[in-house]
């Protein structure tokens, strides 16, 4: 049986949030089998609790936010792109303010985080959203769908039109029964421009920004000292966020995932499309038979 999972410890850390420039405490939290990932905002009295579903996600202005009310909490996506990386089907997630904290932009820290706590296997079965047919959204020349697939592999291509992101590929295809996620997607990081920075500051966002948790550019150049990662960062991270946006359903895809220039509010808007066709899905878990390999548990502690 492919059973779900969940952490060994409580494990704990603080970093700045992109978006708010505040001091955010995060911990994370073994859960029950079927619990699925929950947020909860500590801060308030009472705390409010708020599920990791599509139809919570309200907001998707340059993150991922889901909100109960007029409570939120934002940048969710690079915390659930390492869920979905590292097959964590439950747990809990505290924290004191209304963002998860960016870390160094990717998906790495939050990676470490999770094997710091440690990873263990739970007495149920996990449970799948199979792809049965193909779902496709699209907003002008953007595009995003899911296609049935015995496994769980992406493709992305982007197209910025800036020399820095022009000069490096412009499409990525990840199979995870041929790759794992720590070391092929998680360290790809966040990147913007700096001409953006003053107008999102204006509306409230990119308050804690720094090039040391971002890819940051101006017209032509990347301006981080380091440069980039991989030769392949900008487009590797639009599939670390999809990851991340596509685990707001709340249980891993038996899917192929390709977009063309989407973000998060596509992404969402894929999920929502799914869920509204019933015929384009069903429950699946894997208790006699042969699994995919690309969600093994030895992968994952190999790491």
């Amino acid at each position: 049986m492919l059973k779900q999972r969940t952490l060994k410890k409580v494990v704990r850390t603080v970093g700045i949030g992109l978006h708010s420039g505040r001091k955010v405490c995060l911990t994370l939290r073994p859960a029950e089998p079927d619990t699925g990932i929950v947020y909860t905002r500590v801060d308030l009295d009472p705390p409010v609790v708020m599920p990791a579903e599509a139809t919570r996600v309200n907001d998707t202005r340059m993150a991922t936010t889901l909100n109960e009310g007029a409570v939120k909490i934002s940048t969710i996506e690079h915390l659930m792109s390492a869920f979905n990386g590292l097959g964590i089907d439950n747990c809990y997630v505290d924290v004191d303010a209304p963002e998860i904290p960016i870390m160094d932009g990717s998906g790495a820290s939050f990676v470490f985080l999770i094997q710091a706590a440690g990873i263990v296997e739970q007495f149920a079965p996990k449970r799948f959203v199979r792809i049965l047919k193909t779902v496709k959204v699209t907003d002008g020349d953007k595009w995003a769908q899911l296609e049935p697939h015995e496994g769980f592999s992406l493709a992305f291509s982007i197209n910025f039109g800036h020399p820095a992101i022009d000069s490096t590929s412009q499409f990525m295809e990840v199979d995870f029964s041929k790759v794992d996620y720590a070391h092929t997607v998680s360290r790809a990081r966040t990147f913007g421009f700096v001409q953006d920075v003053e107008m999102l500051r204006s509306i409230g966002l990119a308050q804690g920004g720094t090039l040391e948790n971002a890819v940051v550019m101006d017209e032509y150049h990347v301006l981080n000292p380091e440069g980039l990662r991989s030769q392949d960062e900008f487009v590797k991270h639009k599939i670390l966020d999809a990851m991340g946006d596509l685990y707001v359903l709340g249980h891993p895809l038996l899917a192929r995932y390709s977009a063309h220039k989407s973000g998060h509010g596509l992404n969402n808007k894929l999920l929502r499309a799914l869920l509204d066709d019933d015929s384009a899905w069903e429950w699946a878990t894997f208790e006699g038979e042969q699994a995919p390999k690309d969600f093994s548990f030895e992968r994952v502690l190999a790491v």
